[in-house]
Parts: C-alpha cells; structure tokens; sequence
C-alpha cells in the first residue's frame, strides 16, 4: 500500500510542474493539386392538376316541408278516425304520428351519380449538377505530411502545434 501511495504522489506531482506549449507554425506547401467534385443538387417542387372523380350525389328533399305534410296528413286523418271527445285526441295524435313520419321520409335522400373536380398533387425534384474545383495543399510537418483543402493553392499552411511535458 505504501508503494502505491508513492507512485500516486509522484504521478501527482509530475503533474504539478507539466507544462503545456501551444504555438502556429507556418508550414510551406509542397504541392497542390487540382480536385474537381460535381455536386448534385435535389430541389423538391410540386405537381399538380385537377381530376375527374365519380361522385354520388344526394338530392336533398326539405325535410319541414315533409313534416308539415305529414303533419296535416295525419290530423286529417286522425280527425276522421276519433268520434265524440276522443275527436280531439285522434287529431292531435294523428298529427303527430304524421309530421314523424313526413319528416322521416322527407330525410330520404335520393342518389343521383355525377362528376366532382378535385386537386391531385406529388412533389418531384429538379436535379442540378454543380462543378465544385477545390485545391489539395500538401506540406511536411515534423515528419509527417499534412493536407488541408481550400479555394485556391495555397503557399503556406498554418500549423498548430501543442507541446506537452
């Protein structure tokens, strides 16, 4: 335990007095060269157009106008049935027998076929190609070779280097 505590202090202290330079040097470039990239480009827009669809389409009879019918239809008839006091009763109900059934029939609807216009869309993409020529810059760094990749040839790279000790 002990041996370890003393690697531990020395570690520690090593690491007390390290030092960290960091500075940029500039390095010549050895050689460019000439890249061409073609890029393609993707540009989404959208196509659309109107449509024929077969449609049914549903005649709307009124439905008040039936139960008013119904209605009348039915206290008349009503009217007829009852006799005496029970006259008023069978007119009354009859009446209401008769707008329900008007206005249950009136909410028939019938189907007639035809056409509706509706809007259709997709999206397509128009392609560009696109010439992109960047320069490849070569240099030699403490025995290492280096790139770096810009608009144009460059005559120096700058270079930064962190010493540790």
């Amino acid at each position: 335990m002990k041996k370890f505590a003393v690697v531990l202090s020395f570690l520690l202290a090593g690491q007390l007095f390290a030092e960290v330079i960091t500075f940029t040097k500039r390095v010549p470039v050895i050689k460019s060269v000439e890249v061409e990239r073609i890029i393609t480009k993707r540009v989404p827009y959208e196509e659309c157009w109107e449509e024929e669809v077969p449609v049914d389409y549903y005649e709307d009879d009124s439905e008040t106008l039936g139960a008013i019918i119904g209605g009348a239809a039915g206290g008349i008839l009503g009217h007829q049935v009852g006799e005496g006091s029970g006259k008023t009763a069978a007119t009354v109900g009859g009446a209401i027998i008769g707008t329900l059934i008007g206005k249950n029939l009136a909410e028939r609807k019938r189907v007639q076929p035809g056409y509706k216009l509706i809007k259709r869309c997709r999206t397509r993409y128009k392609e560009s190609e696109e010439r992109v020529v960047e320069y490849k810059n070569y240099a030699k760094v403490m025995g290492r070779e280096i790139v770096k990749y810009s608009k144009r040839p460059l005559r120096y790279i700058d270079v930064r280097i962190t010493l540790e000790y």
